[in-house]
């Protein structure tokens, strides 16, 4: 690994990795059940009416749920200084452009990323599946589902922007990176899970 490059936790690519797959899953197949079953909000005619893809977008939800957990635990525990802190939003007028605000912005944008994930799938988990077959497109839950990938959308996007901005090429070839430290090695993972689950707060 080059001396210049960025090292991100093995158990964090590997998360990030798998969601970012899924992520990217639900928001095609959610968008064409959209582009399919209500459109209200401009629509480009890609599919017909297929009951198949609500199953699909929801198998692919479900699955990200599971995966989505343990993202979660990860964030936090290995991930944490890459999370808004308590003080992000107080000091964000303060240093405009220099790297010190926009890692507090990147930090900020991250945390919005989890929370529109929390939004979306919760409220997904909430729907009913005959809602849109019905032609119901006025529930609650399913405009908070709207609302929550498109804030999902719009962050990622801001994400990988403020990723760029940050660490630049290093930083983004570093979550492709398929390497890991000894003390990372897959093997000792049941252990250091045990041992979590006896102390979780160290």
């Amino acid at each position: 690994m080059s001396k210049t490059q960025a090292y991100q936790p093995f158990l964090l690519r590997l998360f990030h990795s798998i969601n970012a797959i899924l992520v990217i899953a639900c928001l095609i197949t959610g968008f064409l059940v959209y582009d399919s079953w209500d459109g209200r909000f401009g629509t480009v005619g890609l599919t017909i009416k297929n009951r198949n893809l609500i199953d699909i977008h929801g198998t692919f939800a479900f699955v990200l749920f599971f995966i989505f957990l343990g993202f979660i635990v990860v964030s936090i525990k290995i991930g944490i200084n890459r999370l808004v802190k308590l003080d992000d939003w107080q000091k964000l007028t303060d240093n405009v452009g220099k790297n010190i605000w926009w890692y507090r912005l990147h930090r900020i944008v991250n945390t919005t990323i989890l929370f529109s994930a929390i939004l979306s799938i919760g409220s997904g988990k909430l729907q009913d599946e005959n809602w849109l077959p019905n032609g119901e497109v006025y529930h609650f839950w399913y405009s908070l589902h709207l609302i929550g990938w498109l804030i999902m959308l719009l962050a990622i996007a801001t994400h990988l922007l403020m990723s760029v901005k940050v660490g630049g090429v290093p930083l983004i070839l570093s979550m492709f990176n398929f390497k890991y430290l000894p003390q990372e090695h897959p093997k000792l993972w049941p252990e250091k899970i045990r041992y979590w689950l006896k102390h979780p707060r160290l």
